[in-house]
């Protein structure tokens, strides 16, 4: 396939990179972790601002940068639109200059036509005479973004676009780039730290650490269905236990799985095998709250009970650790409306029952390898951490 971008990005230092992307005309590609995992250096490398070590990138069939036939083009003729994460404008030029800027091959009278339907196409209609200083962080970023898309790019890279305005204007420009981008014909990539924000606007999700692409697909299965508990843990996957395969029941769509005594179902998973020890993982939204005034069928699904351990209250949404099978152990964690709690009388030290829904039980190989650490605690040797039994 040569539609689209393709990136291939390897190198040891200084900023190491093991990094394969791959993002089709119009499919935004959110890059999601940590701190340090190389979101911003991945897009300067496809931007041509940095130049790596080892790896291809090539846009539409052309090649961009191939470290192993020496090829690399120059910045200002891969014609990509980047949105930095303060928005570079230049403070002593108003919104049209600014967008003016990213089309100096052009004739002035053709710059300022097209500047001005850019502006006018992020809201900004009116406004082009203002300096950037004279304009909020909402409308400094929607400048940004006209500037990026004047230049008619191949690729629209967006580097943190969000994270300099308030929530109320983020939910604003959330929607108004969900619409922009049905008229866009070229790969976006977004890199962000919010999960929300890749899961609201993005096709698919990419997982970085260190350098390393761990996982990319959908943003929801790869938040509910992670590769290993590396990712788990990255994209904030909190109930992440050990436990041992039992078997599987085809006709039912059903493994079964030992876990502290209890044998617990979950979907259908046979690339593990009886016997074989793995880890396992259950998003919040599938761990269920039984009612304590009237029971459910839903609750007959991997019923479980233990006292609350914690009940932290956030905004409409009551935070709950429960304890199973002994204090001492990791616990369960699941979130609840707040109005549902009051009902139930939830509070530390209440015994309650939930249930882990089926379908939500993911299966991972139990590599520790791989494993982070839970924070305050390392692995042997590695810094990483064991899983949760």
């Amino acid at each position: 396939m040569t539609e689209g971008i393709h990136i291939r990005l390897r190198q040891t230092g200084p900023i190491p990179l093991d990094a394969a992307l791959d993002c089709a005309p119009g499919e935004v590609l959110a890059l999601v972790g940590p701190s340090g995992s190389g979101k911003t250096t991945i897009l300067r490398a496809i931007a041509g601002l940095l130049r790596v070590a080892e790896g291809e990138i090539s846009s539409n069939g052309e090649c961009w940068f191939d470290a192993a036939r020496d090829v690399y083009v120059a910045a200002r003729q891969r014609r990509v639109g980047y949105v930095f994460q303060n928005y570079a404008l230049f403070p002593h030029l108003n919104a049209l200059q600014n967008v003016m800027e990213a089309m100096l091959e052009l004739p002035p009278a053709q710059r300022e036509a097209r500047a001005r339907d850019w502006l006018a196409r992020v809201r900004l209609a009116g406004l082009e005479s203002r300096l950037p200083a004279a304009l909020s962080g909402g409308q400094q970023q929607r400048v940004a973004v006209a500037r990026a898309l004047a230049r008619e790019p191949r690729v629209l890279l967006l580097d943190e676009p969000f994270s300099a305005v308030d929530r109320a204007t983020r939910q604003r420009l959330y929607r108004e780039l969900a619409e922009l981008r049905r008229e866009l014909a070229m790969p976006v990539i977004l890199v962000t730290h919010d999960l929300d924000e890749a899961l609201m606007l993005a096709d698919r999700l990419c997982v970085l650490h260190q350098g390393r692409s761990l996982q990319a697909g959908d943003p929801y299965a790869v938040m509910t269905r992670p590769d290993s508990v590396e990712v788990a843990q990255l994209v904030g996957l909190r109930n992440v236990f050990r436990a041992g395969v039992v078997g599987h029941d085809a006709g039912r769509d059903r493994t079964l799985i030992e876990w502290r005594g209890h044998r617990l179902e979950a979907r259908l998973q046979t690339a593990f095998a009886p016997g074989q020890q793995v880890n396992w993982v259950i998003p919040q939204g599938h761990v269920m709250l039984h009612r304590r005034d009237r029971p459910s069928r839903g609750e007959r699904e991997n019923p479980l009970h233990g006292p609350v351990i914690e009940c932290l209250g956030l905004g409409e949404q009551v935070a709950l650790t429960v304890a199973v099978n002994g204090a001492q152990r990791p616990p369960l964690f699941l979130s609840v409306p707040s109005h549902v709690a009051r009902r139930n009388g939830i509070a530390a030290g209440v015994e309650v029952g939930v249930s882990l829904l089926a379908d939500g039980i993911h299966l991972m190989p139990a590599d520790e390898s791989r494993t982070p650490p839970r924070p305050g605690e390392r692995g042997p040797g590695t810094g990483k951490l064991a899983a949760s039994h």
